[in-house]
């Protein structure tokens, strides 16, 4: 018996929601189902929302800070699923990771200089670079027999090339679904070692690795720690990003100053004050919630996966060991201009079209499988009376 359930339609509409009330704004139908932005379609868990109705009612919310409490909630959440012990000190507060980024790429690169990431990659990774007045330079992931890997010759290549400093790494990834083994990401981190790369890890959702164990990169060798910068946040896992607030861990005390004064810089200083109580909460009594989550998203990937092969076996399934993203290859069903046009216009649905995620996401589309069961059929269906 569950306690939570994730089959209840909630209606979004006229909720000013992303997602639901702008498509005509960003040049959709009217009447299009979304399953593009990466939040989902559920309530929260019950204790974050008690915590929060208790804080609305208190009445002030006035400039906020946390002490020791909110930090051992986060140390006990990553020491408890990742076996690391974070440090306080370590820690700084920002309103979400894709600020953290940006502040990454303006702290540890100058103007001009090459930056690199491993794209199809989440699209801010560019945004933040060349807004910046960096250099993208791309590490390509390479897709062999369905599942994508890192070519690391090319990757320390590009590095000597470009004398990169910095480096943008999604961990778990972002759109293709990869959960970087162990033996993978200390390769990386070795050559970044030996060439004095900084290594900014985007792990916000490290939460949803669902048949291993996610590799917290910053865990993995002593001397990662001098390199290191990892992000995280509960919006992705408690679906919290409207309440902007994420957790960033530099060890580094010099690296850490360069961050914090990028920040200072911008102006910005106290968070969210809903999002500090919604995040502490969250790590403190979320558990029950994210597990009946966890293996609901597990049934929602094992529908997609049934249905395509009877219903659509030309729309083949990118096979995702992480995250609530699944990417589809539309390869075979014409153009990536063709095939957008049918999702958009005749199957009235709103996916992320791969090219946002590079130029070798062409041709794919990103779906958010976070929702409840009759509405990803929906959408299903509609690619069915389109494509099939």
């Amino acid at each position: 018996m569950t306690k939570y359930n994730f089959d209840e339609i909630v209606n979004r509409k006229n909720s000013n929601c992303l997602k639901y009330d702008f498509a005509l704004e960003r040049g959709m139908p009217e009447d299009i189902l979304p399953l593009w932005v990466a939040d989902m379609d559920f309530k929260t868990a019950d204790p974050i929302l008690k915590t929060l109705k208790n804080a609305v009612e208190h009445g002030i919310f006035g400039y906020n800070e946390v002490k020791r409490p909110y930090f051992s909630a986060i140390q006990n959440w990553y020491k408890r699923y990742f076996n690391f012990e974070l440090k306080e000190e370590w820690l700084l507060k920002t309103p979400g990771v894709v600020f953290a980024l940006a502040m990454a790429v303006k702290a540890f690169s100058n103007k001009n200089d090459g930056v690199l990431i491993q794209e199809p990659v989440y699209y801010p990774f560019r945004e933040v670079i060349e807004v910046n007045e960096r250099k993208v330079i791309n590490n390509k992931l390479i897709l062999k027999n369905g599942k994508y890997e890192i070519d690391f010759e090319n990757f320390e290549n590009l590095i000597v090339e470009n004398n990169i400093k910095l480096f943008l790494l999604c961990n778990p990834h972002n759109p293709v679904g990869r959960a970087w083994t162990k033996e993978e990401l200390i390769k990386m981190g070795e050559i970044c070692l030996k060439h004095n790369v900084m290594i900014v890890s985007d792990e916000i959702h490290c939460d949803f690795v669902f048949n291993s164990d996610h590799k917290l990169f910053i865990s993995l060798k002593p001397e990662f720690e001098k390199i290191s910068m990892i992000c995280t946040a509960p919006s992705k896992t408690f679906n919290l990003a409207g309440l902007q607030i994420s957790n960033i861990f530099i060890p580094d005390k010099i690296n850490r100053n360069k961050f914090k004064n990028e920040i200072n810089k911008s102006g910005y200083s106290q968070l969210n004050s809903l999002g500090l109580v919604a995040c502490q909460a969250a790590y403190e009594h979320g558990e029950e919630w994210l597990s009946e989550l966890k293996k609901y998203l597990v049934d929602n990937l094992n529908f997609v996966r049934t249905y395509l092969k009877e219903n659509l076996p030309k729309i083949h399934l990118i096979e995702p060991e992480a995250t609530y993203l699944v990417w589809l290859d539309f390869r075979e069903l014409g153009s990536p201009d063709e095939v957008n046009n049918k999702i958009v216009n005749d199957a009235k649905l709103w996916l992320d079209r791969g090219e946002m995620f590079g130029e070798s996401g062409a041709g794919f589309q990103r779906i958010n499988i976070a929702c409840p069961r009759a509405t990803l059929k929906e959408a299903l269906d509609r690619l069915k009376k389109v494509f099939s």
